[in-house]
């Protein structure tokens, strides 16, 4: 809770398109952005893709983005290498960046736990939200709060995130040892 209105830190890290992306050019862009911690191998990122998809795409043209981080490390999980990420990221059809956090400084920096875990952040790059995307983990499980929705959708509007912090739930973070 103690994160929620500090500033996000930034970072400038690689995507699977081949491309270096910096949190700093997306807040130009966007007037809400959602940074999605998620691993390759955890069921509980895998069952989330869907709902992320169809909301980036909700969202995007109203001036949000979702951009998903894997910071997982490749030794501790080989699934989760970047050439692994590649492929992940074609399979499933994502329509959001995905980005690879080799170093885990940006998992650090914002001090993510599990995947999947959000973090909202809005135009003046402060964290207005914190936590789990919904409150369905299961891909057959219907939510019936979508928090992260809610909370893009407030910071859009101009205000207050009335739920500004919720449990993540999911795959621990699999650091370097």
């Amino acid at each position: 809770m103690e994160r929620i209105g500090k500033y996000a830190p930034d970072f400038e890290i690689p995507g699977v398109n081949g491309e270096v992306h910096h949190l700093a050019r997306y807040l130009e862009t966007y007037r809400a952005v959602a940074v999605v911690f998620l691993g390759n191998d955890c069921p509980v990122s895998r069952a989330y893709l869907k709902r992320l998809k169809a909301l980036h795409g909700e969202l995007e043209p109203k001036g949000a983005a979702i951009i998903g981080i894997n910071s997982n490390s490749e030794l501790v999980s080989p699934g989760d290498s970047f050439v692994a990420m590649k492929g992940f990221y074609r399979d499933r059809g994502l329509n959001f960046p995905y980005l690879w956090d080799s170093t885990q400084d940006v998992a650090q920096g914002f001090r993510a736990e599990v995947t999947p875990q959000v973090f909202a952040i809005d135009a003046e790059s402060r964290i207005r939200y914190i936590g789990a995307i919904d409150n369905a983990t299961s891909s057959s499980d219907e939510p019936t709060e979508t928090y992260l929705r809610n909370a893009l959708m407030q910071i859009l509007a101009g205000q207050e995130v009335a739920v500004p912090f919720t449990a993540a739930v999911g795959c621990a973070v699999k650091w370097r040892k």
